[in-house]
């Protein structure tokens, strides 16, 4: 039988239950609820740091930082669902416009045609017919429609090296070189109708003319990754970090038709390369772009490096205004996107592929620091203060949180200024990658990155 006093005490234990309970409820209700398919250290870190909270994918959530199959489903016309003002995602609803080597090459040859059809001097052209400014992708098809097209092109220059690759895959799957139609004849033809066909209907394939005088260091071919972060693409704002690496091969470079099937001398993945006997696990054949540059300033000058700093930002520029178009400019989205570019050895920079899931696995001490202050500058822009975000902001954060991030573009601004002129990522730069040029061939100066 109960008592007065151990009545009063039940009730007063539960009241103090509930008013604790109560406070924590409301502590959680302020902090950003986060969810991930994409179980990464540097991630998860970062996330718990801010002190968000960890909630299920079918509860209530802020931020999900997604794979790309993932965010299909999101904005998917059957499965999709509408986001609310407080819910932002890490890519855009169709990324692939830049991301899938068809459709990225598809979206600059349309923009190259435009900017002609408009009559922009960044159109013209050399007494060759090759573009002078916008001659940043090495010339390329798809497969199978565009055999006929490349058999032309081919013949033209049959001593040529051509690199296929399948359109939708990744860290090097799928990629070898060929130097003769035969052997393209051989991967895949119909003999009854002697037409080119895929091996799969479904899989379909680019094929490039392949860099054969690379940039070596050491005798070893190598590429650049860097990271871009795009906040909104229209108007279009992106911002570039400064702390990108070089990612090497393991064996030396040669251009000899015995070896192009040789994948660590051509292809620079750290998918592929760690698989080699000559791999470093100290520091997982990278180096940091700072000390490329200051390689580069040491053997070939600070104003030649500068320059091509330049163009790979211009490169960067316009690639993502060739998108821009066609890009489904969701308020809920931003990306960061993983970057390769080659460099020749006239330094002349190429773009070859743009990554919408850069690896965020480390294959070092300095690799796993390097991404997760890539994560964390990326949040510190992408959700403000780490508050519950509201996707109705302007998506124009202060300077002090960039971190190592740097704008590389900002279209609003530009148009703000009367023209649209470079974004310069650096202080004291000059008029531009395309204005020296102009310069250096005795015509007009340009204005850049239009």
């Amino acid at each position: 039988m109960y008592t007065y006093k151990s009545w009063f005490e039940a009730i007063k234990c539960l009241c103090s239950t509930l008013c604790s309970g109560n406070i924590t409820i409301q502590k959680m209700a302020g902090k950003v609820k986060w969810v991930t398919d994409i179980e990464k250290s540097v991630l998860i870190n970062n996330f718990e740091k801010r002190g968000w909270i960890q909630v299920a994918e079918n509860e209530d959530w802020n931020f999900y930082w997604m794979s790309v199959q993932t965010i299909r489903n999101v904005f998917s016309v059957e499965t999709g669902y509408r986001l609310s003002d407080d819910q932002i995602v890490n890519h855009f609803p169709n990324h692939y416009e830049l991301t899938r080597k068809d459709l990225m090459v598809k979206n600059i040859k349309r923009y190259r045609k435009e900017l002609e059809k408009e009559g922009s001097p960044l159109a013209e052209k050399d007494e060759n017919g090759k573009y002078i400014y916008l001659d940043f992708v090495p010339v390329t098809f798809m497969l199978p429609a565009d055999y006929n097209l490349f058999v032309e092109e081919f013949r033209k220059n049959p001593s040529s090296t051509w690199i296929m690759k399948p359109c939708g895959k990744a860290q090097g799957k799928g990629i070898f070189l060929i130097n003769k139609l035969s052997q393209i004849k051989k991967w895949s033809r119909d003999s009854k109708t002697s037409s080119f066909v895929s091996q799969s209907s479904k899989e379909a394939y680019v094929i490039s003319l392949y860099i054969n005088n690379p940039l070596l260091i050491g005798g070893k071919k190598f590429d650049l990754r860097l990271y871009v972060l795009v906040s909104t693409y229209r108007p279009l704002r992106c911002y570039m970090y400064k702390l990108g690496f070089c990612r090497f091969c393991t064996v030396k470079y040669t251009p000899s038709t015995s070896e192009l099937d040789n994948m660590f001398v051509h292809l620079t993945n750290v998918a592929i390369q760690k698989h080699g006997d000559d791999y470093n696990h100290i520091h997982g054949g990278k180096w940091t772009v700072s000390n490329l540059r200051l390689y580069l300033e040491s053997t070939r000058g600070k104003e030649v490096t500068n320059k091509l700093f330049d163009e790979i930002h211009w490169i960067i520029v316009q690639s993502l205004k060739a998108v821009a178009p066609v890009m489904n400019n969701d308020k809920h989205c931003f990306e960061c996107y993983g970057y390769d570019i080659i460099i020749d050895d006239k330094l002349k920079p190429w773009l070859i592929e743009v990554n919408a899931s850069p690896s965020l696995t480390s294959s070092t001490a300095n690799d796993r620091i390097l991404k997760y202050n890539l994560i964390n500058d990326t949040l510190n822009i992408a959700v403000p203060n780490g508050e519950i975000p509201d996707c109705k902001w302007n998506k124009s954060p202060p300077k002090e949180v960039l971190g190592n991030y740097e704008v590389l573009y900002d279209e609003e601004m530009a148009q703000s200024d009367g023209h649209d002129r470079d974004m310069r990522s650096r202080s004291g730069q000059s008029t531009g990658i395309k204005g020296n040029r102009a310069r250096d061939s005795g015509k007009p100066v340009l204005t850049t990155w239009k």
